[in-house]
């Protein structure tokens, strides 16, 4: 049985408050929260009420898709979308100049690309693409991002009690709806060829809040206290992180903590489903007056790497992050905007 000291982050009932956002166990909730984003950055969230038949259906659809010919993957290779969405090759998306083991399908929201548009961002607009050779992943990720949807806004109500705001102020930052991202991964093992077992390398998140589905196969690392522990995998559970977004908003009240993927052993493979719930492309996010108790624990929240600053538009973000991360989609469809992102 699952317990919290057996557990290397805190784990966290969701349905204490969303069963009643008034109850002594939402405000008790609220309170875990605050000190888990403050001191941790990173827990377990159980009582979240997605349904585990659609979480079940979705990891069986994404290894479904992972079992194809290569051919049938690149049918739908990122590189065809302008919109960075799609299917990205092993050794195809780099961490810190570095490429990650792993093939991923990226998708967004599904909305009509936006032509000839002068704001840069706005180029992230378009169409998901679905691949032919498995016909129910479009309806399995469609339905599994609306209830991601669904959890996001909950949980972001809890962050905005934690923070002593008016939820309205947070809820504004993804209406009328969500800059959402979900990505379905495969890790491998390294080959001899390759010098690191970089599954993903360490980074932070570069939105509000991560939730990741993981399979029974560890992996991911979390730091905390300058160690890297690892975030055994929960039957259940989302392990939820917070974002650059949140950490800058809060002076760094909250943190956007650094975490790692690490390779599975030879013969293994993990499969790991993640919802990333941002902020609306255009929404431009300022610092949160905080009650002065929270004020004086922050230590500000600017990015500690010159080279890697966090940008208050939520678009120039994302993009910044896309243009670096997918370098062959970026060089194909926007080599205009190379020289002009941060270096």
């Amino acid at each position: 049985m699952t317990t919290q000291d057996t557990l290397n982050l805190p784990l966290l009932h969701l349905a204490d408050f969303s069963e009643d956002e008034t109850s002594p166990a939402a405000e008790r909730f609220v309170e875990q929260l605050r000190t888990t984003c403050h001191e941790v950055g990173f827990f377990y969230l159980v009582g979240h009420g997605v349904p585990t038949q659609l979480n079940d259906d979705l990891q069986r659809v994404s290894k479904e898709f992972f079992s194809q010919p290569v051919e049938e993957r690149m049918a739908i290779a990122m590189d065809n979308s302008p919109h960075f969405r799609g299917y990205t090759p092993f050794k195809g998306e780099q961490t810190n100049g570095q490429s990650d083991l792993r093939d991923e399908i990226d998708f967004g929201p599904e909305r009509a690309a936006v032509p000839n548009s002068t704001v840069p961002y706005e180029r992230l607009i378009g169409p998901n693409q679905f691949p032919d050779s498995v016909p129910e992943l479009r309806s399995v990720v469609l339905a599994w991002q609306r209830e991601m949807d669904r959890l996001g806004r909950t949980v972001l109500r809890a962050v905005a009690r934690a923070l002593g705001q008016d939820p309205a102020i947070l809820e504004d930052w993804v209406s009328p709806h969500a800059e959402d991202t979900i990505k379905l991964v495969r890790y491998a093992a390294p080959t001899e060829e390759d010098n690191s077992n970089q599954g993903v390398g360490r980074h932070r998140d570069f939105g509000i809040l991560t939730f990741v589905l993981q399979d029974e196969v560890g992996g991911l690392e979390v730091e905390r206290e300058g160690d890297l522990v690892s975030a055994v995998p929960v039957p259940g559970a989302f392990v939820v992180n917070l974002g650059e977004m949140l950490q800058l908003l809060t002076h760094g009240y909250f943190k956007a903590t650094v975490h790692r993927v690490v390779s599975p052993p030879t013969g293994i493979e993990r499969y790991s489903c993640i919802y990333f719930f941002n902020p609306r492309l255009d929404a431009t996010l300022s610092p949160l007056n905080l009650p002065t108790a929270l004020q004086r624990n922050a230590p500000g929240g600017e990015s500690d790497d010159a080279s890697n600053p966090i940008l208050a538009t939520y678009g120039e973000n994302i993009l910044k992050v896309r243009l670096r991360a997918h370098p062959t989609t970026a060089r194909a469809h926007h080599a205009d905007l190379l020289q002009e992102s941060p270096a």
